[in-house]
């Protein structure tokens, strides 16, 4: 893959460039999201539903929060933690599960009201 360097006075570290490496106008950008989405069978997508996509996934990944709010150019991490709080919960409940695990409390017994309860036979 070759990178086109910026024109004199365009910006650096865009994503999405013309091949002259300028700023790729947003509705040339939507037209050709539509056709790769048509082409590959697949629903339509926005290129913001796209950078929500990848924030989620860098959060269920383990990425910390604050290499997400960078890569998404948030300008505080509140932004970040506040938009992408429901993905952060089911991060959390993993990092619990996991905790349970390394502390070999996955191995439960019901008791009689119906709770777990952990295994002391050991």
């Amino acid at each position: 893959m070759s990178f086109v360097q910026p024109t004199p006075g365009q910006p650096d570290g865009l994503i999405f460039t013309t091949a002259t490496g300028r700023v790729t106008d947003p509705r040339s950008l939507d037209r050709m999201l539509t056709i790769l989405c048509r082409d590959a069978s697949v629903r339509r997508v926005r290129v913001h539903d796209l950078r929500r996509t990848c924030a989620s996934l860098l959060l269920a990944q383990g990425v910390d929060a604050r290499t997400i709010m960078e890569t998404l150019g948030h300008s505080t991490i509140t932004m970040t933690l506040d938009t992408y709080a429901h993905v952060m919960d089911t991060t959390l409940r993993a990092a619990a599960e996991s905790m349970d695990d390394a502390l070999g409390l996955d191995d439960t017994e019901e008791n009689s009201e119906g709770e777990t309860a952990p295994d002391t036979d050991g």
